[in-house]
């Protein structure tokens, strides 16, 4: 399961140019996202062997007499709430602030995993002067240059330090499902329809984060856990800022899941917002479903239903191979069908391909359509095989990897999706040297 690591501070200590330097300045970055609100800024991580999300939460100012009185309900309370880890940014060249010992004493009575972070430290003769930060109460701090990267290996080590090597056996064995979307899509009408009021069981699993719940859904021969993400508990201290929120929510949710089920309004179409939902799906390479909801508000002619699919379609491309249902929670309308459809993409996300039929597979395609050539040699690809990951991901080893572009990659994807189903789940591709 990942984790939402949440940089903090007042403006200008440099928590976007850590952002940018964590999440850019690594092959191994695997997507980024800013637009999902207006100004905020999410991104993975992969860092010896082990990812998590980071969210640049903005600076907040003082605009009282209190130092942090109306800020800090917004996005950093939210950040602390939602994230497993939070980084204090501050600046060695300004030493501590009022500002920064606000933020330090109300961290300090958050059982949140919490490490100080001094910025600007690219001369030797500064480290003297980060002594300083010691005053915070907060313990060992690291020094960092965000701007030439200075620090930052030792910083990460320490975030993957303080995520977990494992996960409950329980929620592994089980699949778990995540209804997502933007607000009032009817995620949480779609939750009361599906649990009902017979639901079997409630509750927090041991191990899991204190602020997720797991709903098992056991009945009809279905069993799995719902992650609540539909604002099932009420967080009236951050309602000035319920954008940021379900955001961090959406993002928390995606982590912890195996399949997410990304509902959409009918009524106003698959939206930008949708898109940046599903790239975060994507690059945690989660299975997913659209919904489209609300189906019973749209007036129908013929073909409705499959000219608004094929709009969906052309806006998701390349990653086309994703089921589409539309529904109606109020209405009840194919729920069963929804869980269906959830679980069998949970089953394609599991899919363990023999490496014999991978091979058997691969000479059939390369006879139809060879790589091209690279610099005047011929592209060799002589095997392939999965590799042991959570979600399906491909090595193939050839003479020239980096001679594989990206229409050759959709290529032998597509294949491999055609023979094996892997409907609704993103996979990766990986060229190596034979």
């Amino acid at each position: 399961m990942g984790n939402i690591v949440a940089i903090v501070g007042r403006p200008n200590v440099g928590k976007s140019t850590l952002f940018n330097r964590l999440t850019e300045s690594r092959q191994a970055i695997v997507h980024e996202t800013s637009g999902v609100t207006r100004d905020r800024h999410y991104g993975m991580v992969e860092w010896n062997g082990k990812t998590f999300t980071v969210v640049d939460t903005g600076g907040f100012i003082s605009k009282s007499g209190d130092v942090f009185e109306t800020e800090i309900k917004k996005q950093v309370l939210v950040a602390i709430e939602e994230s497993q880890i939070i980084l204090l940014m501050v600046d060695v060249e300004s030493g501590i602030t009022d500002a920064d010992e606000a933020l330090a004493k109300m961290l300090r009575k958050y059982h949140k995993k919490l490490l100080l972070v001094v910025n600007k430290v690219d001369q030797h003769d500064r480290q003297y002067d980060a002594a300083v930060f010691y005053r915070l109460g907060l313990g060992d701090f690291y020094t960092v240059s965000s701007i030439n990267g200075s620090g930052t290996g030792d910083l990460l080590d320490a975030i993957v330090d303080m995520i977990p090597e494992t996960i409950d056996e329980e929620l592994l064995a089980i699949p778990r499902f995540a209804i997502i979307g933007r607000p009032n899509v009817g995620k949480s009408s779609l939750v009361n329809v599906l649990l009902g009021e017979d639901r079997n069981i409630v509750t927090p699993l041991a191990g899991t984060t204190r602020d997720t719940l797991y709903t098992r859904y056991n009945k009809y021969n279905h069993d799995f856990y719902l992650v609540d993400t539909a604002g099932l508990r009420k967080k009236g201290k951050v309602r000035e800022n319920l954008e940021f929120y379900s955001v961090m929510r959406t993002i928390n949710a995606i982590e912890k899941s195996d399949v997410c089920l990304l509902l959409v309004d009918a009524t106003l179409g698959f939206e930008g917002q949708d898109l940046n939902i599903l790239h975060l799906i994507q690059r945690n390479r989660k299975g997913v479903v659209i919904l489209v909801n609300k189906w019973d508000l749209i007036e129908k002619e013929t073909n409705t239903a499959l000219k608004f699919e094929k709009e969906i379609r052309e806006k998701i491309a390349p990653f086309q191979d994703i089921p589409i249902i539309f529904t109606s929670a109020t209405k009840k309308v194919r729920l069963q069908k929804i869980l269906e459809l959830a679980i069998q993409v949970d089953l394609n996300r599991k899919r363990r391909i023999p490496t014999s039929a991978l091979n058997k597979l691969l000479k059939e395609v390369i006879q139809h359509h060879h790589p091209p050539s690279y610099r005047g040699q011929e592209v060799k690809i002589n095997y392939a095989t999965q590799l042991p990951t959570l979600a399906p991901s491909f090595a193939f080893f050839c003479n020239f990897p980096q001679a594989i572009k990206d229409p050759y990659k959709r290529y032998l994807e597509n294949r491999i999706r055609e023979q094996f189903n892997f409907h609704g789940v993103p996979i990766q591709i990986f060229f190596r040297k034979k």
